[in-house]
């Protein structure tokens, strides 16, 4: 990962607005902590090429109904590629501790069939919640694999170890 930007911690109202976002469907909400996003993380979508949302696996999108990652990069204002797929269905990172959290998800992404060429290009990938960056320096290093020249990272929330 080169460089990346949350809009805050993940507590308080910032929680409660992902939270509802990603778990209680509401996704009218997308829009607004978009907007907050390319706000706050103006510097890192400044020169990309494109935005990819971190893939969901299709058993958790199916049952969720919708990627949420997938909801904020689409009002980013920076054209969207679904670049990358989850090859491997992994268990929730929440109540992993770091080290196994960087387990869970080696080898579970891969660059999705048919994806647009990221040769050279500078990408910036889109989440809700970062805890231990394992998810997103996995995503990073396939699309690093795949030629991408920089790749960032934008997210609504960061949780911040006290």
């Amino acid at each position: 990962m080169d460089r990346g930007r949350a809009v805050g911690s993940y507590e308080g109202a910032l929680r409660a607005i992902v939270h509802a976002l990603k778990y209680e469907g509401r996704r009218s909400l997308a829009r607004p902590l978009a907007d907050l996003m390319r706000e706050r993380g103006a510097e890192v979508l400044a020169g990309s090429d494109c935005v990819v949302p971190v893939p969901l696996h299709h058993t958790r999108r199916y049952a969720r109904g919708f990627n949420q990652a997938f909801d904020l990069a689409r009002h980013l204002g920076v054209p969207v590629r679904k670049a990358l797929r989850r090859v491997r269905a992994t268990p929730t990172q929440t109540d992993l501790p770091a080290a196994q959290r960087h387990r869970n998800v080696r080898g579970a992404f891969a660059m999705a069939p048919r994806a647009p060429s990221l040769s050279g290009a500078i990408v910036v990938l889109v989440d809700d919640v970062s805890t231990t960056g394992a998810t997103l320096e996995a995503c990073a290093r396939v699309l690093k694999a795949a030629g991408a020249r920089e790749v960032r990272a934008l997210l609504a929330a960061r949780v911040v170890a006290r």
